[in-house]
């Protein structure tokens, strides 16, 4: 749709970095066209104050000064002729996407528990008596109850935790559920909706 006198966003150049907004697209675009280096220069910094006003979460970081320069290099198109501040080599590297993570190509055994708890287990089999081991078993048996309240599957009951981290460890943990006190763990709100 072409209307004349209406000028739509969906017609117009595409923003490098939408966050600062096309008034400074535009400022930038000016100071590219500028004659001399010292004119740019200054039409430059000038800019950078500006975008500083709209990007302000960026002073959290030690070096936000050299990433605006580097944004300012980005939204130029790479023509900005001007003396940089800062070194801006690295600049093409903030707007390249990430690597696709890889995902682990073995399938999880016990799903309902996760593969946190799968590699608990093979730690627990092997480590000796102690304090770090206990520590370990409550851990995994708090979050194996937490695991099976959120997943739904089964009961969620005190000796099924025992029963499966016995049978998971090739019998190398036993819990007495006498001395053993698990964390309270919370219903889900279906589990609660159900209930009424």
């Amino acid at each position: 749709m072409d209307i004349k006198g209406l000028d739509y966003n969906t017609q117009r150049e595409k923003l490098v970095m939408s966050e600062y907004g096309r008034e400074i697209q535009k400022m930038i675009e000016l100071a590219c066209e500028l004659p001399s280096k010292e004119e740019r220069l200054q039409c430059a910094q000038t800019i950078v104050k500006l975008m500083e006003t709209k990007n302000p979460q960026l002073k959290e970081n030690d070096d936000y000064e050299h990433t605006l320069w580097n944004h300012l290099y980005l939204m130029s198109h790479r023509e900005l002729e001007i003396d940089w501040p800062y070194d801006i080599s690295e600049a093409d590297k903030i707007l390249s996407k990430p690597q696709p993570m890889k995902l682990p190509k073995e399938s999880v055994r016990l799903r309902h528990y996760g593969r946190l708890v799968e590699e608990l287990f093979k730690k627990l089999k092997t480590m000796p008596d102690g304090e770090e081991r206990d520590a370990l078993v409550r851990y995994t048996a708090n979050q194996m109850k937490r695991d099976l309240a959120q997943f739904g599957h089964g009961s969620m009951d005190d000796e099924r935790v025992a029963s499966d981290l016995a049978r998971f460890t090739d019998g190398a943990i036993q819990i007495d559920l006498n001395a053993f006190r698990f964390e309270k763990v919370a219903q889900t709100d279906e589990k609660k909706k159900k209930k009424k």
